[in-house]
């Protein structure tokens, strides 16, 4: 049995499947489209990566909240039961020891939305991109 989004028409197998029926322009946009509940956590990590990267430009890219300098540095975004935030391969590999207590996987951080975030370290990493990624 599949669901169909009533403001897009597009099609799901499961009921209420989160997507977004248009894509959004702005970190603005793509906050306000999630969960009420996860929207104080967005801006939470979105505030952690502006001080850490103020020469950075926000913006929307594989349709996620996105922070580049000439390419993309880190990456961010909602999930039903994290928050994944996306510095790369080689981040996650420099930072493994301090990220041993979340998932992580290659390039890939899970942030649960019952813990705290670990924002020291959150921006250690985004400042490590921007150093490595920055043209």
């Amino acid at each position: 049995m599949t669901w169909k989004c009533p403001k897009c028409g597009r099609e799901f197998s499961k009921k209420d499947q989160q997507h977004f029926c248009e894509k959004p322009q702005t970190i603005d946009e793509y906050i306000a489209a999630q969960d009420e509940r996860v929207q104080p956590r967005l801006n939470e990590i979105r505030a952690i990566l502006k001080k850490a990267l103020p020469e950075a430009e926000e913006c929307i890219s594989w349709s996620m909240p996105t922070y580049r300098k000439g390419r993309n540095i880190i990456h961010f975004a909602a999930f039903k039961k994290h928050i994944g935030v996306y510095p790369g391969g080689e981040a996650t590999e420099k930072f493994a020891e301090e990220l041993a207590e979340y998932d992580t996987s290659k390039g890939t951080i899970r942030l649960p939305y019952d813990r705290e975030l670990p924002e020291d370290l959150l921006v250690r990493i985004a400042r490590w991109c921007y150093e490595k990624y920055k043209k």
